[in-house]
């Protein structure tokens, strides 16, 4: 790769013609339309918060160098950003009045209502660019590379990076634009950050079974994403008719799994909701995000709810009393044993060689309480199960 180092290039200069689409979240062009500021390898703008982008400005208005940018040569007198979108969106935005800064007295000032002297130090600031030409490979690697440092790329931002191209563009226009009108009824299901990329990973983790990158590669140069937006729907909608009560823990569980594994199977929502609630407002199930997959799967596996286990002066308690009554009656402390014919039909356990068990499984009303727990030996407390 050859780099060329170019310090004469002013923030005036990279404001010519600078467009910010606030729709899509980004800044387009730059540079009298001669720079692409968000080539569709990058991330979306994460710096309007306030703070990163205020940063920024304050940066160049003390004389403080913003640090290198990297420029990628696409065509004679055409470049894209490789590395410092972030801080050219912040200053192309501020100069443009997207936003103010507070001065020292606490007010706001955007551009246009700062002294002149101060726009003048903003826009003939220089910066420190590297021009970077070689393969397409080349290029990807260097922006992985640069990108370590500073706030990193996650994994998503890094995979729409490598796969470039028609399918990651549409994609990230449906999947990653906050405005979409759908977000809000997604939400409800699906967690994370919209402009960092968390729903598009979702939707890609769902349709291609976890094999995100393998998909990404062998769709890149699609130009619709009509399956990976049937798939999602088809998940969402699903999940809406099977779940018509909305809670909290419903969202970001793997409801892509759930689908694969579940939706040939017939649901009586009003039933299910029933279900739903009483498995709420059940004290002993302490793991709420279990219940959905624990109703989904006919309500069989109970340690998706971790119910709630004994205590340790129960478990004591049981312990002692068992211990007792067995050496008096010369049986095993463990009640199954004790039933048994083998060598430990008259075994005493240490306590740290049991397990606290219901007497009546939970599954079938018993109680999380000590007249419902005994004291058995771990082999047979595992093989039990809810007999």
């Amino acid at each position: 790769m050859i780099t060329t180092l170019k310090t004469d290039i002013t923030v005036a200069d990279i404001c010519k013609g600078f467009v910010y689409n606030e729709f899509e979240g980004k800044g387009l062009f730059g540079l009298s339309g001669k720079l692409t500021i968000q080539p569709e390898y990058q991330r979306n703008y994460i710096y309007a918060d306030g703070k990163r982008d205020v940063a920024v400005i304050d940066s160049l208005l003390k004389g403080y160098p913003l640090g290198l940018i990297y420029f990628t040569k696409v065509a004679e007198d055409k470049y894209e950003v490789l590395d410092g979108q972030q801080r050219i969106t912040s200053f192309g935005r501020y100069v443009t009045g997207k936003f103010a800064i507070k001065d020292d007295n606490d007010i706001p000032r955007y551009f246009v209502g700062l002294p002149t002297d101060l726009q003048d130090k903003i826009m003939q600031t220089k910066l420190t660019i590297y021009i970077c030409e070689g393969t397409e490979s080349e290029i990807k690697e260097w922006f992985k590379t640069i990108n370590i440092a500073g706030v990193p790329l996650n994994e998503q931002e890094l995979s729409n990076a490598i796969h470039s191209g028609p399918f990651v563009t549409k994609a990230k226009e449906e999947f990653s634009n906050s405005q979409n009108a759908n977000i809000q009824k997604w939400s409800a299901y699906v967690s994370g950050n919209v402009i960092r990329q968390d729903y598009l990973r979702t939707a890609l983790e769902w349709v291609s079974k976890g094999n995100i990158d393998d998909y990404m590669s062998r769709h890149r140069y699609d130009n619709n994403i009509t399956e990976l937006k049937a798939y999602f729907t088809s998940v969402i909608d699903w999940v809406s008719s099977v779940f018509i009560d909305l809670e909290s823990e419903m969202k970001g569980l793997p409801w892509g799994e759930f689908y694969e594994r579940y939706h040939h199977n017939a649901y009586a929502p009003d039933e299910v909701s029933a279900k739903l609630r009483e498995l709420y407002a059940d004290f002993y199930v302490k793991d709420k995000k279990g219940v959905y997959e624990y109703i989904l799967g006919g309500c069989t596996d109970n340690k998706l709810l971790n119910i709630r286990v004994f205590d340790e002066p129960t478990k004591k308690t049981v312990y002692t009393q068992q211990t007792n009554k067995a050496k008096a009656e010369n049986i095993s402390n463990c009640p199954l044993c004790a039933m048994g014919s083998d060598n430990n039909k008259n075994r005493i356990w240490k306590i740290t060689e049991m397990d606290a068990d219901h007497v009546t499984a939970w599954s079938k009303g018993g109680a999380t309480n000590i007249n419902n727990c005994q004291m058995l030996c771990k082999t047979h407390n595992r093989a039990k199960g809810n007999k």
